[in-house]
């Protein structure tokens, strides 16, 4: 008996990380499903914009996770596609932490390989760049 009850007191010290991220995490969206970020006032301006005028790779991210708050991917994908392309990764890493966590294994993803981490780097510089050209207005929030 005493077993089963160290088991699952462990278990569940084991998941508190993977599920105060989260918690976390969800607060951060609940609120900004709440908070409008399309009126002027509740954020502040991107300061990359404010100082260049150009777009950065998160412009519109605020305003892309209001809209996926309220369950519009279509509106959330206009506003920043790389936010949108990156969550469900984002909730595939977590998903893996929480049931290697709950399993009982200690997670301990493999550092990326460089290659990867320069191909990630060049699609952000891409969409960066591109979505302050005149062809890639479809991707300015």
């Amino acid at each position: 008996m005493d077993q089963v009850v160290t088991q699952q007191s462990s278990r569940l010290r084991a998941v508190l990380a993977p599920l105060g991220v989260a918690l976390a995490a969800g607060a951060a969206v609940a609120y900004v499903g709440v908070v409008d970020p399309n009126e002027p006032g509740h954020y502040p301006t991107c300061p990359f914009y404010a100082l260049t005028g150009l777009l950065c790779p998160g412009c519109g991210a605020l305003r892309a996770t209001h809209a996926l708050a309220h369950l519009d991917p279509a509106a959330a994908f206009g506003l920043n596609a790389l936010l949108v392309l990156v969550a469900p990764v984002v909730a595939y890493v977590w998903a893996r932490w929480l049931a290697a966590a709950w399993s009982g294994r200690a997670w301990r993803p493999s550092p990326p390989k460089p290659l990867h981490l320069w191909a990630l780097m060049a699609l952000v510089l891409l969409f960066w760049v591109v979505r302050n050209l005149p062809a890639g207005a479809f991707l300015a929030p």
